[in-house]
């Protein structure tokens, strides 16, 4: 049976298809007509957290996967002193969009708080300065930033009306203060209207809605599998967790994002109820002491398989296997 994509591979492909010719075409056309990216850049794409930046990202990442020749792409995030809350949604929108970002810390809201004048210029020229170091320490040529079509006429506009002069954004820019550094605008021919929330979340109401249908898709995976399992098979939990070790380890990536973004609460406890459930129906007959010591053994089996999925340098599949059903042998013993 055909295997449905994931709701991010969705988006992606909304992108090329879809939207077309609001996002991906202009945006191609922006990359050749002011040779944006050359072979073997490596660019630093600079994500706010916004609409803009996001799509950005998304876009870069395609034209890296299909484009006709290589460069490297690196996600900064910087922080410049959001409250936990915003910086949280910034690194969800990122997981569950598949964008790996790289996040560094600055002080420059207070900063910028402490000092009379145009906040906003100071801060705009700080982060830009930041942006520039932290990318060229990462060995990056190129810094990316998620400016449209309608961002550049607004500073035409604000221009002519408030300084009485002609000043615009260019799709491409050299430093003159970080040598070999330049800025470019890959979203430079794409408009505002384009980029939207309707056209970016297609498919979702915001980014917990495609959170929760990338979970519910999992869990229904992970039932399916289950129940696939033969009965000659089911005297014991070793198919069981055997066929969840596989699945895990195939969606190691989304699954941590998952865990990370809801804990034990979310996906997690979702997870123990198939579990405890596949437990309860491998009894023919169950008594009370069987229903509390399944959920004992699947929020074992859960806790234990949630750190092996996230650990960086995780143990083999098949010594994990073993080292749970010795635990839970010892534990019943």
């Amino acid at each position: 049976m055909k295997r449905e994509l994931e709701p991010y591979q969705l988006i992606e492909r909304s992108i090329i298809k879809k939207y077309r010719k609001e996002l991906w075409t202009p945006f191609i056309v922006a990359v050749k007509r002011y040779e944006l990216i050359q072979a073997n850049d490596k660019i630093a794409v600079c994500i706010s957290g916004g609409k803009d930046s996001m799509l950005m990202a998304k876009l870069m990442q395609e034209l890296q996967r299909h484009g006709k020749y290589p460069f490297e792409l690196v996600f900064l995030v910087m922080n410049p002193g959001y409250n936990q809350l915003n910086a949280q949604a910034v690194l969800d929108n990122a997981r569950l969009l598949g964008i790996p970002i790289e996040v560094f810390h600055t002080e420059i809201f207070d900063i910028v708080a402490n000092q009379g004048g145009s906040p906003c210029y100071l801060c705009a020229r700080m982060r830009r300065g930041y942006l520039y170091s932290k990318a060229r320490e990462l060995g990056c040529n190129k810094i990316a930033l998620g400016h449209h079509y309608d961002d550049v006429i607004e500073t035409i506009l604000m221009g002519m009306l408030y300084g009485s002069q002609i000043q615009t954004m260019m799709p491409k820019l050299h430093s003159t203060n970080y040598a070999g550094m330049e800025l470019i605008r890959p979203l430079y021919l794409v408009r505002e209207a384009d980029i939207n929330r309707g056209t970016f979340y297609a498919h979702y109401r915001d980014v917990y809605d495609l959170r929760d249908k990338i979970e519910a898709e999992m869990i229904g995976d992970f039932r399916d599998l289950i129940a696939d399992i033969q009965p000659r098979e089911t005297s014991t939990l070793e198919p069981v967790l055997t066929r969840a070790m596989d699945y895990l380890e195939e969606n190691r990536e989304i699954v941590t994002a998952l865990v990370r973004g809801t804990g034990v609460e979310g996906f997690g406890r979702k997870m123990i109820t198939v579990l405890e459930e596949c437990r309860l129906e491998m009894l023919p007959y169950r008594t009370v002491e069987d229903t509390y010591a399944a959920r004992f053994m699947s929020t074992g089996i859960v806790g234990m398989l949630e750190k092996w999925i996230t650990d960086p340098q995780p143990i083999p599949k098949t010594e994990m296997t073993e080292l749970i059903l010795r635990a839970l042998t010892q534990s019943l013993m």
